[in-house]
């Protein structure tokens, strides 16, 4: 089907992810509890993409991606530098339209409903789905404790419970523990790790029903990944998460299904969808396992 830039159109199938757990070493995360993938999925809502197409300027940077996210689960988006992974990311809580010459075309839903339909309340869906950058952004005049109820007072969200909620955010981040004593310091007083999972402290406290992490840990020690990584297991007990990762390892670690893109000159694609086990140990694509076995890229 053509795709008019216009509009949003549906492109082909989409990918559908096998609701199935990861049980091999390769391709495995630890359990959490004794929650399996299928007790995380408690229902088939989630993030999809439908068509997707995205153009900077008359640049065509992205041709036809239809990917499923369900629900309660952690999705790794792998490829070389310049195939699309992030303008894709972008697209999926409506940042790509900040670029002034950015465009798109296809469907983004969450939970059902598109996002990208007409008068939709965009400031309503980047709520729902929450985003962490590469480079951890607090804001440097605020405090700790400032920081992360930021999002509630720009967006004039009431609380009853200001300090429960900072303290469950914080908890959840993975970060109480290192600050509870420290509330009141400058968020840029953290070291870069502690500033990264403040950020997701911040991002979780308007309660998003999903978390998109463009990578989260790229300037990051080992320890301080160790730590995002272990937050996102964590994390994906109660939300999605779509996470962009150059790191085989970690895409291994922490995902339960992976989507492998690709340009190769020509727009970005996903050439192979599955889940994290079949992608790393027996992907049907070439391509796919020369990339993950570090062949190229």
């Amino acid at each position: 089907m053509e795709t008019d830039r216009e509009t949003n159109v549906v492109g082909k199938d989409p990918l559908q992810a096998v609701a199935a757990p990861v049980n091999s070493a390769v391709g495995s995360r630890a359990p959490l509890g004794a929650s399996t993938l299928e007790e995380r999925m408690v229902s088939t809502n989630g993030l999809q993409t439908k068509g997707i197409h995205a153009w900077f300027g008359d640049h065509h940077v992205l041709q036809d991606v239809s990917l499923d996210f369900p629900a309660n689960t952690v999705t790794g988006l792998i490829g070389p530098s310049g195939c699309g992974k992030s303008t894709f990311l972008r697209m999926l809580n409506r940042m790509h339209e900040f670029i002034p010459s950015a465009s798109m075309a296809g469907e983004v839903f969450l939970d059902g409903e598109e996002i990208y339909a007409p008068n939709t309340d965009v400031a309503g869906i980047r709520l729902k789905i929450g985003m962490v950058f590469q480079k951890p952004n607090p804001f440097p005049s605020m405090t700790i404790a400032e920081n992360v109820l930021a999002g509630l007072r720009l967006a004039n969200i009431k609380v009853s419970d200001k300090d429960s909620l900072l303290e469950e955010c914080l908890v959840r981040a993975g970060l109480w523990k290192e600050v509870k004593d420290r509330l009141k310091l400058s968020g840029s007083s953290l070291s870069g790790g502690q500033q990264q999972r403040l950020c997701i402290a911040r991002a979780l406290a308007v309660k998003p029903k999903v978390l998109l992490m463009d990578e989260p840990c790229s300037a990051l020690d080992p320890g301080s990944t160790l730590k995002i990584e272990e937050t996102i297991g964590e994390l994906s007990q109660s939300m999605t998460v779509v996470i962009v990762t150059h790191n085989m390892q970690q895409a291994a670690r922490v995902s339960d299904y992976c989507a492998f893109f690709l340009s190769d000159n020509h727009p970005g694609r996903v050439v192979e969808a599955d889940k994290t086990e079949i992608i790393f140990t027996s992907p049907k694509d070439q391509r796919t396992a020369d990339y993950v076995q570090g062949r190229f890229g």
